[in-house]
């Protein structure tokens, strides 16, 4: 049995070399939320710098002790502004005291958390002495569960953003062979505040070309599964607002694993953007002969240059109908979300900043980490790659 082998863009590798120059962030951090092996990224990272300029000048040992000192204060303070994030329930007027000594007890079993109860306690506003006599005190084994459960709900619900409901964390805690009800989920998010991002309504905005597609078949029919990777493929455009214009999404998604395989940003909507992530999708991904293309009737996939590409690739054209936005619902269906979870939440200043959020939130979440209600909320790449296909007799 053999499992498809994952390949990446230029465009990939270019903005996650980016993302370790201009955050700082360690290359393993960056490596391990976008899926890519440490020692890989550092290896792109090497070749970036010997095509943009090279490495930074030396410091002198004033300087390197400045820095330390700095980066020591702004990691004391992005640790003391995560923990107040995550503690903004508690933070109310009104809120009681041991509801803040349950919150840091709760943080003292995350594994994530490198914060001492010394700190915590300060954070908060709250007497040390106070929380470890608190702390003593007998508790039943249903609280003690209850409680656990609660902390593990939030760090699921933080990790996603915001995005996650009940369900995709309920789907969570299984995969971590934690038991409990979807329902006593629900229950406890409900008591604790927790409510996942909501969609907005959906506008028509495809300008049709009519003619050039009047011979074009539907070959989907809304049947947006498949047996396999490679055979059927859904793709659609959308805009996203910045201070500076608009810049413009083309993705390209597996009808299998629900993976975007292929996407393309751009400040315009020429044939170019949809079909650069047509490109994309062939360079990292299986496109078996006749498989299935299918988007919805807007000029820039009706066009002559596009449709050569799709021929050219060995895949057949299939056409939603105009205004009809359920004959197109995956690609649909994945813009929403991406609007919903990230776009709407977010005021891009810059086109740059808006196309780095985008690509985190493609390869670095939702191809990665975000649990998928199609695939009985498993992860899009676990299931593209872990397709086991059959080896060819010798």
């Amino acid at each position: 049995m053999t499992a498809a082998r994952r390949r990446f863009t230029q465009d990939l590798k270019d903005e996650l070399c980016r993302e370790v120059i201009n955050t700082s962030k360690p290359i393993k951090d960056v490596a391990t939320a976008y899926g890519v092996g440490p020692e890989t990224l550092r290896n792109w990272l090497n070749k970036y710098r010997e095509a943009n300029g090279g490495t930074e000048a030396d410091l002198t040992v004033s300087e390197r002790a400045r820095l330390k000192e700095l980066e020591r204060e702004v990691h004391e303070l992005r640790a003391e502004t995560a923990f107040l994030k995550k503690a903004k329930r508690i933070l109310r007027a009104g809120a009681a005291v041991v509801s803040k000594y349950e919150y840091i007890d709760s943080q003292k079993s995350e594994l994530t958390n490198r914060n001492s109860v010394v700190k915590m306690c300060l954070w908060l506003a709250v007497s040390t002495s106070g929380f470890y006599h608190w702390a003593i005190r007998p508790q039943s084994a249903t609280s003690a569960r209850r409680e656990a459960l609660i902390a593990r709900i939030q760090h699921f619900f933080e990790e996603s953003d915001g995005i996650y409901g009940y369900r995709r964390i309920h789907a969570d805690l299984a995969a971590e062979q934690t038991e409990c009800s979807p329902e006593l989920v629900r229950q406890l998010m409900r008591q604790i505040g927790l409510v996942a991002c909501q969609p907005r309504p959906f506008r028509i905005t495809t300008e049709a070309d009519a003619k050039a597609a009047a011979n074009m078949p539907d070959l989907v029919k809304r049947d947006f599964t498949a047996d396999r990777p490679g055979v059927k493929f859904v793709g659609d455009i959308t805009y996203i607002h910045t201070w500076q214009g608009f810049i413009y999404l083309a993705t390209v998604i597996d009808c299998y694993s629900k993976k975007v395989v292929g996407w393309s940003i751009a400040d315009h909507m020429r044939t170019e953007l949809v079909a650069d992530a047509l490109r994309n999708a062939a360079a990292t991904t299986l496109i078996e002969p006749d498989a299935i293309w299918h988007s919805d009737r807007g000029s820039v996939y009706t066009s002559t240059e596009f449709r050569a590409l799709v021929t050219g690739l060995g895949m057949r054209s299939s056409m939603a109908r105009t205004g009809v936005c359920w004959d197109n619902s995956m690609a649909e269906s994945f813009f929403s979300m991406l609007k919903n979870e990230r776009v709407y939440r977010t005021a891009y200043a810059t086109k740059a900043q808006a196309r780095s959020d985008v690509i985190r939130y493609i390869e670095g979440f939702y191809n990665s980490r975000r649990r998928h209600s199609a695939l009985g909320y498993r992860r899009p790449n676990d299931v593209h790659y872990g397709y086991q296909q059959p080896a060819l007799a010798a």
